[in-house]
């Protein structure tokens, strides 16, 4: 087996023995095969095998990033050179550096790596399944296709100030999308689930039949009156709110002063008892980690604390920017610098289920749905295509599509009431969400 961890303290060697004052080297090592099928047949099957390095060196306050996708020894000086001269001519940038604090990782517990590797054979049986439970449900006339899929990625982090860590991780998916009705009436859905290992991976059957289920449900849309109404959003569209503020609270924006949160620290942004979760050490979590791409130790954090906003994410950059320090949020690739990014997150659960959540609007929106990225992210200004279904006395009702909603941030976040129904299946997951008040822009 390489010793990957050995051969980035050599490339580290090299760099600081070629000028650098520091650096640091990120491998990625992955393996990952899918399978597509459509209407019976197996349209393709697809196998890949790759490694990434890349090296950052500083001299002084000039930084700059080097990648290759050899892993040979003998290019190492040439990288090295490479990289040292490119950061000579570079602009100097006073918050460039190492992160500020590093420390041996933690036993790594979070249980990421499933031993198991399925055989082409085991994800065609996967994704057939799926498509055969997708088109016997009545009403589905045609189908996308169903994929299955696996993958196993190694990184490794190495710096010259004495870090060196290793974290390994799986990854198992299924994913089938329907199509019901014909002609210009067809309508289209889907279902997915990832995990890290396979024994939690959903029944195939069942994603398939959720597909199915859901397209056909979606046949025969209106487009209702413009108003201004209630507004549920179901969990796989919800957790895109979370997103939204993420991004609102990323350290590089606020920095650079162009988020709308950026004077909101420590004020109240949702109603009490409204919590926001970033959980990186969350066993099996789908972007759980024990250090960050810097090599800072990761910590779960509570962005959001009854209503209150507590934190900003940062990198060790823009964490030298804003006078504070990093939050273990450092994400990078090999060939671009580190930049702050969440990890597990999720909106804690409420007390009402959905069917109390929404049990006393007489007239509202039930969204499946969004489309395109109309969101202003210095403003808060909100509007986004959408699809789902009318809420009348209660309960859903007829299908919808083709409106739009929208509103502020700023107000969303106000006025957004959790569900119980929290289940932890993606990076980013919701309840239901209920916001009081938004425009849907029809006929």
């Amino acid at each position: 087996m390489t010793d990957y961890a050995s051969l980035l303290s050599d490339l580290i060697a090299r760099a600081r023995a070629a000028g650098a004052d520091a650096a640091d080297a990120l491998l990625v090592a992955g393996t990952s095969v899918s399978v597509q099928r459509r209407l019976g047949q197996t349209d393709h099957i697809e196998r890949s095998e790759g490694r990434d390095l890349g090296l950052r060196v500083f001299l002084g306050q000039r930084a700059a990033i080097v990648s290759s996708s050899s892993v040979d020894p003998a290019g190492f000086d040439a990288l090295a050179r490479r990289a040292v001269a490119m950061a000579k001519v570079v602009p100097e940038d006073r918050y460039a550096g190492l992160a500020d604090t590093m420390a041996p990782p933690d036993p790594d517990t979070l249980d990421q790596d499933d031993p198991r590797e399925p055989g082409s054979a085991d994800l065609i049986a996967r994704a057939s399944a799926a498509e055969e439970a997708a088109m016997a449900v009545a009403g589905v006339t045609n189908s996308e296709g169903a994929s299955a899929g696996y993958g196993r990625s190694e990184v490794f982090l190495v710096t010259s100030a004495g870090f060196s860590g290793r974290r390994a991780g799986t990854g198992h998916s299924i994913s089938a999308t329907a199509l019901a009705g014909s002609g210009t009436g067809m309508q289209r859905d889907y279902d997915y689930h990832s995990t890290a290992y396979l024994s939690d991976l959903d029944d195939p059957v069942a994603i398939g039949r959720n597909a199915g289920e859901q397209a056909v449900r979606r046949l025969n849309p209106t487009r209702p009156q413009t108003g201004k109404m209630p507004v549920v959003f179901d969990p796989r569209v919800a957790g895109s709110l979370l997103g939204h503020l993420t991004g609102a609270i990323n350290g590089a924006s606020v920095a650079r002063g162009t988020t709308f949160l950026k004077d909101k620290m420590g004020q109240r942004l949702f109603a009490p008892g409204i919590a926001v979760h970033d959980d990186p050490r969350r066993v099996r979590g789908p972007r759980s980690k024990m250090f960050d791409g810097e090599g800072t130790p990761t910590r779960a954090r509570a962005l959001i604390e009854d209503g209150i906003l507590t934190t900003w994410l940062l990198d060790s950059r823009s964490a030298r920017q804003l006078g504070l320090v990093s939050t273990g949020h450092a994400a990078r690739g090999t060939s671009g610098p580190p930049s702050p990014s969440a990890t597990n997150l999720y909106l804690a659960a409420g007390a009402l289920s959905p069917a109390e959540l929404m049990a006393d609007i007489k007239l509202g929106l039930y969204i499946t749905e969004l489309i395109g990225m109309g969101v202003n992210g210095l403003t808060g200004d909100y509007s986004r295509g959408a699809a789902g279904f009318m809420i009348r006395d209660g309960v859903l009702a007829e299908p919808v599509a083709e409106i739009t909603v929208a509103s502020n941030l700023n107000e969303m976040f106000a006025h957004l009431t959790p569900a119980s129904d929290l289940r932890f299946r993606r990076g980013t997951d919701s309840p239901t969400v209920r916001i009081e008040e938004m425009t849907l822009a029809g006929s």
